[in-house]
C-alpha cells in the first residue's frame, strides 16, 4: 500500500498544485465516492474522461453566459427574490440556511435546465433537502470510519440513506433530462443539458465515447454539489461573522450607501469601486477556512518532489489551512480582520496566499461564479437589511464546527431589520 504524502506550505502547494499541476491533478477514489460516481463527472473522475468533460463543462457554462453579463443577471434576479423572502420575516427570528442555498441552486439550476424553482415549490425543496443530507451525511463519523474500513459497508448505517438520496437525485435529473431530449433543437442549444446532448450525438459513434448519458448526470450532479453547499454555507458563516462584527458591516453599509445609494441593484461594476467589501469577502474565506483539506488528490506519474521520490498513484492531501493561517502572510490568522486585503490607502490588495478555492489544475471550476454570487447576496442583503442577533456581539462564539471535511458555522438565528 502506497503512504500518502502530505503537503503544505505556500511554497510547497504552489509547486504541487500551479507549477507541476498536471503531476498531481489526479483524484483519489473513496470505496463509497468510487462506487456510485463511477469514475465520471467532474469531480471524481481522472485521465481523458476528466480532461474532455472538465474542458467541455467550462466551455459550455462560458457560452451560457459564466463571468458575463447575462449570468449576472440571473445572480441578480434571484438575489432580490432572496430579500423579498428575507422580508417576509418580518424581522423575527430565522435560520437562513435554506434561503441563502436557494441562491447559487437556483442560478445553477437556469444554466442546465434554463429554468428556475419558487421557493416554496415542493420538488425543489425535496432536492434542496437531498442535497444538504448527503453532505450531513459524507461529514458523519460513520461514513468516515466506514472510508477507512470498507467492510463497514456490508453492515447497516447512513451510507444506504446515501445511496437512496443519490438515486432519488438521478431520477429528478433524467426527468429534466428527458424533457430536453423532447424540445431539442441541435441548431440551437438554451442550456447546460441542450450542449450535452448535442455533443452525445455527435460522438455517438466513438468507441469509447466520453459523453454518455451517465456522465452527463455525473456531471451535472457534481455542478450541484459544488456550486451550491459551499457557497451558501460560506454566506451562511459570512453572516454570522458580521453579526459578530456590528463594525465592520457598518462599514460596509456606508460603502454600499456611497457607491451603490438604495434605489438601484448592486452590480459586479461596483465591486472594483468597493474594496471594503471585497475584502471583507475574501476575509471571510480565509477566516472560516471551509475545506481545509479538500479531497485526496493522487500522483498521474513517478516522479521526483524536493527531494523525495512519488509513485504514480500515490495519494496527496492538500492542506490549504497551512496558507490561510500562514502567520508571515496574516500575522494573527485567528483573528476576523479585513486589512489583510487592503494597502495603506484602502485599496484591494491581492493575496497570492488566498487559496480559498484551492489552485492549479484540480481548482474549483465555478470560483467566478461563486464570487459573482457572493458579493451580490451580500451587497443586496445588507442594501435593504440590518442583521440582529439573539445575543450581545461579544458573546458571538465563531468557532467553526469541525466535522472532518467542511468547517462549518454553528447553528444560529438572527433577525433581518428593513433598514
Amino acid at each position: 500500500m502506497k503512504p500518502t504524502v502530505v503537503l503544505h506550505g505556500y511554497e510547497v502547494l504552489k509547486e504541487a498544485l500551479i507549477d507541476r499541476g498536471d503531476e498531481f491533478s489526479g483524484k483519489m477514489q473513496s470505496p463509497l465516492l468510487s462506487k456510485e460516481s463511477q469514475g465520471l463527472g467532474i469531480i471524481f473522475s481522472n485521465g481523458e474522461t476528466w480532461e474532455q468533460t472538465r474542458r467541455f463543462s467550462i466551455m459550455v457554462l462560458r457560452s451560457l453566459g459564466m463571468g458575463k453579463k447575462t449570468i449576472e443577471d440571473r445572480i441578480q434576479e434571484e438575489a432580490l427574490c432572496l430579500v423579498e423572502a428575507l422580508r417576509k420575516t418580518n424581522g423575527t427570528p430565522c435560520d437562513p440556511n435554506f434561503l441563502l442555498a436557494c441562491v447559487p441552486c437556483n442560478v445553477i439550476s437556469a444554466v442546465i435546465f434554463q429554468h428556475r424553482f419558487n421557493y416554496n415549490d415542493e420538488t425543489f425543496i425535496g432536492f434542496m433537502k437531498n442535497f444538504q443530507r448527503i453532505i450531513e451525511i459524507l461529514t458523519s463519523p460513520w461514513i468516515q470510519l466506514c472510508s477507512a474500513y470498507p467492510v463497514l459497508y456490508c453492515l447497516p448505517g447512513s451510507h444506504n440513506e446515501y445511496f437512496k438520496i443519490l438515486t432519488e437525485i438521478k431520477v429528478f435529473i433524467l426527468k429534466e433530462i428527458k424533457r430536453h431530449q423532447e424540445s431539442l433543437n441541435l441548431s440551437n442549444p438554451q442550456d447546460f443539458i441542450d450542449y450535452f446532448l448535442i455533443k452525445m450525438e455527435k460522438e455517438k459513434h466513438n468507441k469509447k465515447p466520453e459523453y454518455s448519458m451517465d456522465n452527463m448526470i455525473a456531471t451535472i450532479s457534481d455542478l450541484f454539489h459544488a456550486g451550491t453547499e459551499t457557497t451558501s454555507t460560506t454566506m451562511k458563516y459570512g453572516l454570522f461573522l458580521l453579526m459578530k462584527h456590528p463594525e465592520v458591516t457598518a462599514k460596509i453599509q456606508e460603502e454600499i450607501a456611497r457607491v451603490i445609494g438604495s434605489h438601484r441593484s448592486p452590480c459586479m461594476q461596483d465591486r472594483s469601486h468597493m474594496p471594503y467589501t471585497d475584502a471583507v469577502l475574501h476575509e471571510i474565506q480565509r477566516y472560516i477556512d471551509l475545506i481545509p483539506i479538500p479531497l485526496p488528490r493522487k500522483t498521474t506519474q513517478d516522479m521526483e518532489f524536493r527531494g523525495y521520490h512519488i509513485p504514480k498513484g500515490t495519494s496527496v492531501m492538500t492542506c490549504l489551512t497551512s496558507v490561510l493561517n500562514d502567520n508571515k502572510e496574516f500575522p494573527h490568522p485567528e483573528k476576523f480582520d479585513p486589512s489583510y486585503f487592503l494597502d495603506e490607502r484602502g485599496n484591494f490588495k491581492k493575496s497570492d496566499y488566498f487559496m480559498a478555492f484551492s489552485a492549479g489544475r484540480r481548482a474549483c471550476v465555478g470560483e467566478g461564479l461563486a464570487r459573482m454570487e457572493m458579493f451580490l447576496i451580500l451587497t443586496n442583503i445588507l442594501q435593504h437589511f440590518t442583521l440582529k442577533p439573539l445575543i450581545n456581539p461579544e458573546d458571538i462564539d465563531t468557532t467553526s464546527v469541525q466535522t472532518g471535511l467542511l468547517s462549518l458555522p454553528p447553528s444560529y438565528e438572527l433577525c433581518f431589520i428593513p433598514n
